[in-house]
């Protein structure tokens, strides 16, 4: 097979001059590659994160809290990135809108704000992802006359005395700043050359660049080369999470008759009452029902989903009593060793980044003698045709690769069926 293309990170440009300079450094020493939108010249933005491992959103003349062409769609966009968890890097305009899509708000401020000053770092930036190590005090370019209000679950984390709003974080995977830490000096000639007027404002903006970059560069770059690994070492999950995150609000109703197959595949799991049971991947909850009817009021049914809006369907579905729910990636599972006594997976295999690693994962929580169920309401032959594609030789479900890996993360693989109408294997946890 191709090795898999590289996590892609949508740019999105509002004007020229402002692009991405020391970010766009950041995520190709890091192997990223970049999708630009540059709206200034008629892209369109996208409606869509699928295939985004992160979203950076650039300066603009325009307002954040005026109506200007692709706003809508860059909020909304926005908004299912911070549902996602999609790392986010928001920079003036696109801190605004950041912001406001949060559900803060954008204004006008008490004037402009060029050249070079000073904003001093929060408490809260001692220990940020991103900012942590920066000075309290650190120099760097503003060209902006507008601010925002912050939604009440931002963090603050650098402020100054005529904008009390200069960094934020939301959540814990997206970052605006008021201030423009991407430049460097191509950055600021094309600042100056493309917005004479508000450059006039600060006439030694030219000759005071070079000292001013040479102190700034080191904490710059150690700012977005963070952010870029970031990006890296969560893309996985950013991948499952932008393609469940919008299917979550009607899961249930795509596949709202397959309770009774759901229900006659956990009882092939031999669990046993007062037993610990575990769904990984459990999306909005559809085994859980038949995993606690198996081991009873005194057994255990845990259900593990990496995608925050599964587990709200879960919820809207009224199954939240019947489990203990956990956010948690299922190849690092916060289990110890032999916690559980079954494990139930329906369709997950297809969609960890390396089967193998979760299979280990599986077993190492699984205590011998447990059993390991895959299942999927539909065959392997009749999923591949309903999507327009012949059977892939590497399914990891296709039995000559699913045996193999299953012994090898120490599964004894005892049934196996790959029918028309459902796919079920079966495994036991191996003894010694």
């Amino acid at each position: 097979m191709s090795p898999a293309p590289a996590p892609a990170v949508l740019v999105v440009e509002h004007a020229s001059p402002e692009g991405p300079y020391a970010i766009a450094t950041a995520l190709e020493a890091a192997g990223l590659q970049m999708r630009v939108c540059r709206t200034w010249a008629g892209d369109e933005v996208p409606d869509t994160l699928t295939g985004v491992a992160a979203l950076v959103v650039m300066g603009g003349p325009m307002a954040a809290y005026e109506n200007f062409s692709g706003r809508a769609a860059e909020l909304a966009l926005l908004r299912a990135a911070l549902e996602a968890e999609v790392p986010v890097l928001g920079v003036c305009l696109g801190a605004q809108l950041l912001a406001s899509a949060a559900g803060g708000a954008a204004r006008a401020g008490d004037g402009a704000r060029i050249g070079w000053g000073t904003v001093l770092m929060t408490s809260a930036a001692r220990s940020d992802p991103l900012f942590a190590g920066t000075p309290g005090r650190l120099r760097i370019l503003h060209w902006h006359a507008d601010t925002v209000d912050l939604p009440p679950e931002a963090t603050l984390l650098a402020s100054s005395a005529r904008c009390p709003v200069q960094a934020f974080r939301i959540g814990g995977s997206a970052w605006g700043t008021q201030f423009h830490l991407e430049v460097d000096k191509k950055a600021v000639d094309a600042f100056a050359a493309a917005f004479t007027d508000e450059a006039a404002v600060a006439p030694d903006l030219l000759d005071t660049t070079p000292t001013e970059l040479a102190t700034l560069a080191p904490h710059r770059d150690r700012v977005f080369a963070r952010f870029a690994a970031l990006v890296v070492d969560r893309s996985a999950r950013t991948a499952t999470r932008t393609f469940f995150t919008p299917r979550a609000a009607d899961w249930e109703a795509r596949f709202a008759a397959d309770g009774p197959v759901y229900e006659a595949a956990v009882a092939r799991m031999g669990l046993r009452p007062g037993q610990c049971a575990l769904d990984v991947g459990c999306g909005s909850g559809r085994a859980l029902p038949a995993l606690r009817a198996e081991v009873g009021e005194g057994g255990v049914v845990l259900g593990v989903d990496l995608t925050p809006a599964m587990l709200g369907a879960t919820e809207r579905e009224g199954r939240t009593g019947l489990a203990r729910l956990l956010l948690a990636d299922a190849c690092r599972l916060p289990l110890p060793a032999g916690a559980v006594h079954g494990i139930f997976s329906a369709g997950l295999i297809n969609h960890v980044p390396d089967p193998a690693t979760a299979l280990c994962e599986w077993s190492r929580v699984t205590a011998p003698g447990g059993a390991l169920l895959l299942f999927h309401p539909s065959g392997r032959t009749e999923r591949a045709a309903r999507h327009g594609r012949p059977l892939d030789p590497a399914d990891p479900l296709a039995e000559e690769n699913l045996r193999p890996a299953l012994r090898a993360a120490g599964w004894d693989l005892d049934c196996y069926e790959d029918a028309s109408d459902h796919f079920l294997a079966r495994a036991v946890r191996a003894r010694g």
